[in-house]
């Protein structure tokens, strides 16, 4: 059964018809919804009052969805789920490396949305849905490692890493399961809420770019280990 919610969600896409689409089946399970059709609208609504989450297509007039994801990411931590007509890997990528928490694919299909939707809200705000009543603790240490739930941020001896929101959601789980191989199946599910696809290489990329960033901050030390057979494990002392 869908579950009902009062989240603002903003449609940013300037095909009018799938616009449209798009806010209807959001509304039919409780969002308050709102569409612009360029970065400009966007931003105008932005200024006017709280955004729970912004639905925003890549192929747009004026600026380009990767390059607002970008920009707005300097900004706001308003979750931002891509929705996009490009299918090349590169792109998925490339939108969470400039700050996306998830991305979804032309065409789709509408429950497959709402899902989406609302595991995204269910992940990045916690502390605004009954965070009194979730036995997770707001601050997770491991070793030299400090993962901050309430803030979104991960120190490493006391020095916050430059991580995109997938970024975060990826490596604090890691953390949070510091010796326990995860698989790629377990690892989406824990970071994301939604299921693994056999073809979707998102987390090995997103994890060799993890490798990069802690061997530059740790003089090499491999804080992720692959576990042949099992998946990936975080260790705060290799």
């Amino acid at each position: 059964m869908e579950i009902k919610s009062s989240a603002h969600i903003l449609v940013v896409d300037d095909d009018l018809r799938l616009r449209s689409l798009v806010e209807a089946h959001l509304r039919q399970v409780g969002f308050t919804v709102d569409g612009v059709r360029d970065g400009q609208g966007l931003d105008h609504k932005l200024h006017g009052g709280e955004v729970d989450l912004i639905i925003l297509d890549l192929g747009l007039p004026d600026e380009d969805g990767l390059q607002i994801c970008q920009r707005l990411r300097l900004t706001y931590d308003t979750p931002i789920l891509i929705l996009t007509a490009r299918g090349d890997e590169v792109d998925r990528i490339l939108g969470l490396e400039m700050g996306a928490d998830d991305y979804l694919s032309k065409p789709f299909h509408p429950r497959e949305l709402i899902a989406r939707v609302q595991a995204i809200l269910r992940r990045t705000k916690p502390m605004n849905r009954g965070r009194q009543h979730t036995n997770e603790p707001e601050i997770c240490m491991k070793g030299a490692f400090v993962v901050d739930m309430r803030r979104q941020k991960i120190l490493w001896r006391g020095e916050p890493l430059e991580l995109s929101q997938a970024d975060f959601q990826t490596l604090s789980t890691l953390i949070k399961h510091e010796g326990q191989p995860l698989s790629r199946e377990r690892l989406m599910l824990l970071s994301r809420g939604r299921t693994y696809a056999s073809d979707d290489r998102t987390i090995d990329m997103q994890i060799s770019r993890l490798r990069k960033l802690l061997d530059s901050k740790t003089d090499g030390a491999q804080h992720i280990r692959t576990v042949w057979g099992s998946g990936y494990m975080f260790l705060s002392e290799p």
